[in-house]
């Protein structure tokens, strides 16, 4: 296996029994889109365990089959240092803690070459950023959202990257988040706990599936403050899918305001954040947690709510 291919694992469940492969492994691999999948597998990097032979994208799985996907070394972008101003929290030789502004892309992909938050790190970093994502996505462990305020970490050194993405993966990373939502939810405080993986209906969607199909997602929420049609809600995420406070807000009732794709706008709200000009989801990261990969210190940060979700939650006041 050559630098930078990575192999993941995954097996068939009694849901995805019957399925298309391409279809069974979008649902086990949320963070793949089918259409990638189908082209991983055309490719011939799926494979199944046991079997040399060529396997098709239609052919139907059975609930116990293992596959292996390969998916191969990034291909290098060419990726520009820009000097970008960064609100930079905490920064040592092993991590950097960014709290990101709305609308600024976390790393470079088609539509975004630069501008991105990677852009800025190469340049206020000079470079010294973890490899282990590949040239892609230096020092990324986790991101938020482009239209998502709030904190995140990278990794500068290659150990950090690596005892980041441990705790990552554990779920013993604290992460909370500011969501301002329409409603009131009832009960005020809850646990969300469904599995999400990519909609059926739209591939660049996630949504909330049965249990088994895409990946285990729970989210804590309460309500810190009752607003005008509306509430003030803090969520702690015990795991870290794709767009998931989104989802499970949407799922449960209460979608965020603003957002343009889990929720759509209500009586009374369209002309307030018309006047606000409030263009995005209501969601920020306001606290991140964690022990330092180097050092072993339990370091926790805070971020303050943005202007435009205060501006926002003025407005919203009984």
């Amino acid at each position: 296996m050559g630098p930078g291919v990575s192999i993941i694992e995954t097996a068939i469940g009694e849901a995805q029994n019957g399925l298309r492969l391409d279809r069974a492994l979008a649902d086990l691999l949320p963070d793949l889109s089918r259409e990638r999948l189908k082209a991983l597998i055309g490719e011939g990097h799926v494979r199944l365990t046991g079997q040399p032979t060529k396997i098709s994208a239609s052919m139907k799985v059975a609930a116990g089959q293992s596959f292996a996907v390969t998916l191969p070394a990034p291909v290098a972008l060419d990726t520009v240092a820009q000097d970008i101003p960064l609100s930079i929290v905490h920064e040592d030789a092993d991590l950097i803690v960014i709290d990101k502004p709305a609308g600024l892309v976390v790393h470079p992909a088609a539509g975004n070459l630069d501008g991105t938050l990677v852009n800025a790190l190469l340049h206020h970093c000079d470079g010294q950023l973890s490899g282990i994502g590949g040239v892609a996505r230096p020092g990324i462990v986790h991101r938020i959202d482009k239209d998502t305020s709030g904190l995140l970490v990278v990794a500068k050194s290659n150990r950090a990257h690596e005892g980041l993405a441990s705790q990552f993966k554990d779920h013993s990373i604290n992460r909370l988040y500011a969501a301002i939502v329409y409603g009131l939810p009832v009960p005020g405080a809850g646990k969300v706990d469904a599995w999400i993986g990519r909609s059926d209906a739209d591939r660049k969607k996630m949504a909330v599936h049965r249990e088994g199909r895409g990946k285990h997602a729970v989210t804590h929420y309460r309500t810190i403050e009752r607003l005008n049609g509306a509430a003030m809600l803090e969520c702690r995420l015990e795991t870290g899918r794709t767009h998931q406070v989104r989802v499970h807000m949407s799922h449960i009732g209460h979608p965020l305001i603003g957002d343009p794709v889990y929720g759509k706008d209500r009586k009374g709200f369209k002309s307030i954040l018309e006047t606000l000009g409030f263009k995005r989801q209501a969601l920020h990261a306001k606290s991140l947690g964690f022990i330092h990969p180097a050092t072993g210190e339990r370091l926790m940060f805070e971020s303050a709510l943005p202007a435009d979700m205060q501006e926002l939650l003025s407005h919203l006041h009984v």
